[in-house]
């Protein structure tokens, strides 16, 4: 027995050196101190060889700082789900002791008004290069995640490593793991749950193709990586608060990409954002010509400068750029699981991943050690010639005046100052110019070193190279696709649909500092009322006033014409909440919910209005808190559905049932009063998954008093002429000399005889290149795509669809589809775009796409039966970031129901 044991403890220990021997080694050559934990002892496995879930990042991370104190975990945030949001910090132990003073050395550096050069000097020579790797911003890219954990057991555990040591003595990093743990833990579920008896490399196969709706984004199906402008999920606001805590030198975003490409790095494809410093540009070729070297040692393929631009500044490979860093995107190969099969047949693993973002990674904090002294000189210089730059341009300061939806300025102001960016607010009116603001509006200086910053966000327009333009119009000619990577505007104020003023000199009067909270207390004037509390309809917080009053139950009217009381003028929508209609108390709660939304709420003792209409009148009508329910799943664009779902629940705090779409065939919406259809993802469309029958059934719901709303895509199926809702077409491309064309459902065409296959025809003489450029011209076809471009459009200011608004608003338009208007007999277009030379407002619009636009709906609003039929034709909700346009979404759906029981009152 004691000889059979001792056979099979040397095969154990045989077989041990065996697979020893011939694991994978991610840096070849490497020694590493015992003393320091594996992924293998802390995780059960080695890297690449699972898909680490996010507990096992942190438990890993945590062993990692226990073993060796040269790592610290930061918490930063918490994500919709109540994971923790978190980061690594890795450096030296000299460092680590220090790290309050190098954060220090950091803030002083990053105001060059507060600090001289003698004294930035000092700091240069004494500061390592802070360093930020971000990973798994889009949770199904998942080589990132488990890289990062390779990366910080590399730099803590290597030995006898002069590169290590030369990182560690250089180089603080700011490692964060993951940016989103609720996308990374849905991808998981799904592929843990598909996984066979071993994986299986086939791109059809169940664990690579993800059920709706993915992994990519977090708990509200947002792309995170575009959220880095309107700051408006937990995951990048916490992340942005930290890098404005650190201000890293360099900042990389390390995500995946498809199956058959290879590894992407810097320098970015063009074209870049005006505001990004040649210096900025010249340091990308630092960290390119570094990574090139490792990929070229290991035998890595690689490209550069293609695909990935610079120019929208919502990335989180380029939001950092503003502050002074140098930003970067790394995208790798994914393999969507453990294997994956290319289309050329070869077959590559995901610890191959792992290791390639692994080597990007040591790479690029090589190039940052390396060349320490030049990008901490990079950053001072970047802020002081913001802050002279701010000082003799043309426009000195911009001024967010605080009058219309007073609510949007006080959360655009809050939203800039979370940026970085420094605000005044006046504590009395003032001049600037030949011009007088109220008190509370906001002045932005542009001599500071956010400068670069507030005219990215600030400028109605931010212009793209001239000769990237023209090559993008020859490729057009060709139908090439453009190079254009997201969209081409992203104006705050315009988004926001409020003034800002450009200024050419500083303002004079009484100002103070300002950190404006998003949802500044509101007041009530008179909280003793003894016949009513209005509220002016119009603004962000008003929306929020109703949505929260409905929810508690309160009797609230609302007016479709403006009215006058008490001298004062109150626009269309105003909410009436009357005492006698209401609990005992409701001045108390009044003051609680003003002070909570941020609302101005008037009370009066008298019902007697001196102009307009009365609170008895037809024209008033009765809120309900109506049960919303929105389509959800296939075919439903993923992005659309989290928007819409984000702005009512989390904007407004008003709950939404969703309703797989296969559901809704046979759902009882008897239920629900307001039925939200988002726009719809390429390939199938809302009448093949709904079938005839579902689309019978809304159709029934809809005539019997429901209001269905279309957003973007859903508007076709609406339009469509099974489903026979919405009296509208969708144009092919209008070409020169000749109106817009509709596509109408072709008619079915008789056999025709064989013969007629034959494939000749009769000659034609082509006289000229024009002739020819015109005979290969398809004889129809749909509008190019927009370009994600801002578009103004024109209020019907009689529709009760519309109360509160001002004449126009702005809309974020992309995609082929154009609109004919709906006959005035069928509905209303209770939003038009404006003529060809005033509705582009920002971003760069095609020609033909700019004339075919002009004139067309962007809200259509129709009659089915005893219910509306209601089409955005661009979504209101993009991004969560069209502030503008919330309370024409929120009137269409609170506004909307009460009429389908009175449609022979309130009218059109």
């Amino acid at each position: 027995m004691r000889i059979e044991r001792l056979a099979l403890a040397l095969v154990a220990l045989c077989t041990a050196e065996l697979v020893a021997s011939s694991a994978f080694e991610f840096w070849p050559g490497a020694s590493y101190d015992p003393r320091v934990p594996t992924h293998k002892q802390v995780l059960g496995h080695d890297p690449g060889e699972r898909i680490t879930r996010y507990a096992g990042l942190k438990q890993y991370l945590e062993a990692l700082a226990t073993a060796t104190g040269r790592l610290r975990l930061v918490e930063y945030g918490t994500s919709w789900e109540g994971r923790k949001l978190f980061y690594a910090i890795i450096g030296s132990e000299a460092s680590l002791r220090r790290l309050e003073q190098i954060r220090t050395g950091y803030q002083q550096l990053a105001d060059p008004r507060r600090t001289p050069e003698a004294q930035a000097r000092q700091l240069i020579e004494q500061l390592p290069a802070v360093v930020c790797l971000a990973n798994g911003v889009h949770g199904n890219e998942i080589s990132g995640p488990d890289a990062a954990l390779l990366v910080a057991y590399h730099l803590l555990a290597a030995r006898n490593d002069k590169l290590v040591e030369q990182i560690r003595e250089n180089v603080v990093l700011l490692l964060v793991p993951s940016q989103n743990p609720d996308g990374r833990e849905r991808f998981l579920q799904h592929y843990e749950q598909t996984l066979g008896l071993e994986p299986d490399a086939n791109p059809a196969a169940a664990e690579h193709v993800e059920p709706w709706p993915g992994g990519r984004g977090n708990h509200y199906l947002f792309d995170l990586n575009r959220d880095w402008v309107p700051l408006t999920q937990p995951e990048i606001r916490g992340l942005v608060a930290e890098l404005r805590r650190w201000f890293p030198l360099v900042f990389v975003d390390l995500h995946e990409m498809g199956p058959d490409a290879t590894y992407y790095f810097a320098p970015e494809a063009d074209p870049f954002n005006p505001h990004i410093t040649r210096e900025q540009r010249e340091a990308l070729f630092w960290f390119g010509r570094n990574n090139a070297r490792w990929f070229d040692r290991f035998g890595f393929d690689y490209f550069t400068r293609e695909v990935y631009d610079a120019f929208y500044p919502g990335y989180g490979a380029s939001w950092p750029t503003y502050y002074g860093a140098v930003a970067m995107t790394y995208e790798q190969a994914s393999a969507r699981g453990l294997l994956m099969r290319r289309s050329d047949d070869r077959v590559f693993h995901f610890r191959d991943t792992v290791r390639q973002q692994f080597v990007s990674s040591i790479a690029t904090l090589e190039t940052a050690a390396r060349e320490r002294q030049k990008l901490l000189e990079l950053f001072y210089r970047y802020r002081k010639t913001a802050i002279e730059e701010g000082a003799r341009e043309p426009v000195r300061e911009y001024i967010l005046p605080r009058r219309g939806d007073t609510s949007a300025v006080d959360k655009l102001a809050a939203v800039l100052a979370e940026h970085g960016i420094e605000l005044k607010r006046a504590l009395a009116p003032f001049r600037n110019g030949n011009r007088e603001f109220p008190a509370g509006s906001y002045v932005i200086p542009l001599a500071q070193p956010a400068k670069r910053l507030i005219r990215t966000l600030l400028d109605p327009h931010v212009p793209m190279d001239e000769k990237f333009l023209q090559e993008q119009e020859r490729r057009r000619k060709k139908r090439l696709p453009d190079e254009i990577y997201d969209v081409t505007a992203w104006s705050l104020p315009l988004a926001y649909n409020v003034e800002a003023v450009a200024a050419a000199e500083e303002s004079e009067g009484k100002f103070e500092p300002a950190s404006p909270a998003r949802v500044p207390p509101g007041a009530v004037d008179r909280p003793e009322a003894q016949v009513a509390f209005l509220v002016p309809w119009g603004t962000q917080a008003a929306a929020r006033l109703l949505t929260a009053a409905l929810r508690e139950g309160l009797n609230i009217l609302s007016s479709d014409k403006p009215f006058t009381l008490n001298g004062r003028r109150y626009p269309a929508g105003t909410l009436i909440v009357k005492v006698k209609d209401n609990p005992a108390g409701l001045g108390e709660r009044m003051v609680r919910l003003a002070r909570r939304t941020g609302a101005e709420v008037h009370g009066t003792d008298s019902s007697w209005v001196e102009e307009g209409v009365n609170f008895g009148s037809r024209h008033v009508i009765r809120m309900r808190a109506p049960a919303v329910a929105m389509a959800w799943d296939r075919p439903v664009s993923s992005l659309s559905a989290g928007w819409a779902r984000f702005v009512l629940e989390r904007q407004y705090e008003y709950p939404v049932s969703v309703i797989r779409t296969q559901t809704l065939a046979m759902a009882d919406l008897s239920r629900y009063q307001v039925l939200i259809l988002p726009d719809q993802a390429m390939g199938e469309g809302y009448a093949q998954v709904l079938g005839p029958n579902g689309i019978r059934r809304l159709r029934e719901w809809v005539s019997g008093g429901g209001t269905v709303i279309g957003i973007a895509g859903a508007v076709s199926f609406l339009a469509d002429g099974r489903t026979g809702l919405l009296p509208i077409t969708q144009e092919y491309l209008a070409r020169p000399g000749e109106t817009a064309r509709r596509t109408e459902p072709p008619k079915p065409e008789a056999a025709k005889p064989e013969a007629a296959a034959e494939p000749r025809g009769p000659g034609k003489l082509l006289a000229s290149e024009e002739e020819y450029l015109r005979e290969i011209q398809p004889e129809r076809e749909l509008p190019d795509p927009a370009l994600g471009v801002m578009a103004r459009a024109r209020l019907d200011p009689d529709h009760w669809i519309t109360a509160g608004l001002g004449e126009t608003v702005v809309a974020l338009v992309s995609g082929r589809a154009i609109y004919s208007p709906i006959k005035l007999d069928r509905g209303v277009n209770a939003a038009v775009f404006l003529g060809p030379d005033q509705l582009l407002a920002s971003g760069y619009l095609w020609e033909e796409n700019r004339k075919q636009l002009a004139y067309k709906p962007l809200l259509v609003v129709g009659r089915e039966g005893r219910g509306y039929v209601i089409g955005f034709t661009a979504d209101p909700n993009f991004r969560a970031a069209m502030d503008g346009l919330n309370v024409l979404f929120l009137n269409a759906i609170f506004r909307t129901p009460p009429r389908t029981r009175t449609a022979g009152l309130a009218g059109e």
